[in-house]
């Protein structure tokens, strides 16, 4: 058991150094291929605004400014077989600086969730957040 789990956290995180390579390569330089990376239920919320379904997601990035992404750091982790009816799936997390139009780079978190689609993977939950201040 212990064994096994040592294995797919493992393959996850595998998976998810090069998931995030293709993924965030595509997001600075092949915009009009990322309806690819998402199921066709995909949901994507976006510094808390929410769009469901690859095309719609496709819509949004087009209209994002061009950007430039860092990563500084990536964890991943499996999803439990019994909470996924045992389809493999895993977590990711993505921290880094993202620089748009030229300007100031700042500080971004992005967590996926990825499930294993025949010999792709695609997202069912995507959630970017740019890392700003908050007063309390």
């Amino acid at each position: 058991m212990e064994q096994d789990l040592k294995a797919k956290i493992e393959q996850a995180c595998h998976t998810a150094e090069a998931f995030t390579k293709l993924y965030y390569e595509s997001v600075d330089k092949r915009r009009h291929q990322m309806s690819r990376y998402y199921l066709d239920t995909g949901v994507l919320v976006w510094n808390g605004n929410g769009t469901v379904g690859k095309d719609l997601i496709q819509k949004f990035f087009e209209g994002l400014p061009p950007s430039e992404h860092t990563l500084t750091s990536l964890d991943a982790q499996p999803v439990l077989d019994s909470a996924v009816a045992n389809q493999l799936t895993f977590l990711i997390l993505v921290c880094g600086f993202v620089k748009f139009q030229e300007k100031v780079s700042r500080p971004f978190q992005q967590n996926f969730m990825i499930t294993a689609q025949g010999d792709k993977w695609k997202i069912v939950s995507d959630c970017f957040r740019l890392q700003e201040s908050i007063s309390i």
